[in-house]
């Protein structure tokens, strides 16, 4: 189906955070997927282990008992201070299944028709309900009707939150990316997390922590939650899960524990064998190999890089994010960015539309980063300053 606006390149291999496309051309990879390759491209040991057990076993289903996926539920609940993980096959799943317990939540405190607080610019997925949560009209429109059942307000705004609370009865849960990733890395304030969580533990509300792209380590620690200091009672995981391998999650605790019973939910791939040790090798290799420190410092060295490269630059709003979760905002539509940044051998992408996402493998060198920022920034300044058309768009017509 015409659903992608496909650049024209297509990538044969990769290695560490770099990948050479058919004509043997090597670009430098900032994007990691979309925030998927947590151990950038061709790992020694994710490969050593997806190999072997596709030698064992793919998939056998969960009617039956699955150790691997055992062993990935330890790890995700000891990272988490959860208790109660269901596997999935991405994070549109994790999401419906966090929309899910909120509502057998509601239901089972007597609420008929649960509501849920969710966030202006918010991204949580296509599904209808997902879609539906999400705060984009351009991901919307043409859906209609949406899925009843939610209540839109600004992020960082607890005023807003509080009015609700004395408005709206039906309220069972605020769900909320701590770090908008589609909708622009905006960046929910610690204390703003800290008073939204108090508000939901003074309602009785579940504190749902959308963590499917910010999570993971990419901002030094596990998940952003834990900068806050506190547990959230669900928190759907996906992308850097499992390196590539399409996995899910969705993780459950505190006033979520035990909401959902046998016959709640289901799926006939989520927590296969290969999935499941995908996840247990990438957790334990981010642990090994030092990742979430990792994370920071060249998260660092590239925001940092970029702030200096780019300060005094007409049209450059704000360069922000926590950790490798980077995003520089211009005041203008940049989408031509992403094929100029392939003409330089840089792989990176644009959401918003005017603000610049980066989001690279937890891999990535000090050195990597600081290339980072010498092949962007004289991007950004040529085309802030000499904002042509660029010659890729001139050739598609």
């Amino acid at each position: 189906m015409n659903t992608y606006a496909r650049q024209p390149v297509a990538f044969a291999r990769g290695q560490g955070v770099w990948l050479w496309d058919e004509a043997g051309r090597k670009y430098l990879d900032a994007l990691a997927g979309i925030a998927v390759n947590t151990l950038g491209h061709n790992h020694p040991r994710l490969v050593r282990a997806l190999s072997e057990q596709i030698a064992r076993v793919m998939h056998t289903s969960n009617l039956f008992r699955i150790p691997l996926q055992e062993a990935a539920a330890d790890r995700v609940a000891e990272i988490t201070g959860l208790d109660e993980v269901f596997f999935c096959n991405s994070g549109l799943e994790a999401n419906e299944c966090a929309l899910k317990v909120a509502r057998k939540y509601g239901h089972d405190r007597g609420v008929a028709e649960p509501a849920i607080i969710v966030m202006e610019h918010a991204f949580h997925g296509r599904s209808l309900a997902t879609l539906s949560a999400t705060g984009s009209r351009k991901v919307q429109a043409g859906f209609e009707p949406l899925v009843q059942g939610f209540v839109r307000v600004p992020l960082n705004d607890l005023d807003a939150v509080r009015q609700v609370a004395a408005n709206n009865r039906n309220v069972v849960a605020v769900f909320i990316e701590p770090i908008q990733g589609e909708g622009g890395i905006n960046v929910a304030r610690l204390e703003y997390l800290r008073g939204l969580k108090e508000i939901c533990d003074r309602q009785e509300w579940l504190f749902m922590s959308d963590e499917v792209q910010c999570g993971l380590g990419r901002t030094g620690k596990w998940f952003v939650y834990q900068h806050a200091g506190f547990l959230p009672d669900v928190v759907p995981l996906a992308k850097g899960l499992g390196s590539g391998v399409p996995v899910g999650a969705c993780v459950t605790g505190g006033r979520a524990k035990g909401v959902f019973r046998p016959g709640n939910h289901g799926s006939t791939f989520g927590g296969n064998p290969l999935a499941m040790t995908a996840v247990v090798t990438t957790i334990d290799t981010m642990r090994d190999e030092g990742l979430l420190a990792n994370a920071v410092k060249v998260g660092d060295a590239i925001r940092e890089g970029l702030a200096a490269a780019l300060a005094g630059t007409a049209g450059v709003t704000e360069v922000r994010g926590r950790g490798s979760m980077i995003g520089v905002e211009l005041d203008r539509p940049c989408g031509e960015l992403v094929g100029r940044a392939l003409d330089a051998g840089l792989v990176m992408n644009v959401t918003a539309e005017n603000v610049i996402r980066l989001l690279p493998a937890l891999v990535m060198s000090e050195a990597e980063g600081r290339e980072v920022v010498e092949r962007l920034a004289p991007l950004v300044r040529e085309f802030l300053t000499r904002p042509a058309v660029h010659a890729r768009a001139v050739a598609a017509h």
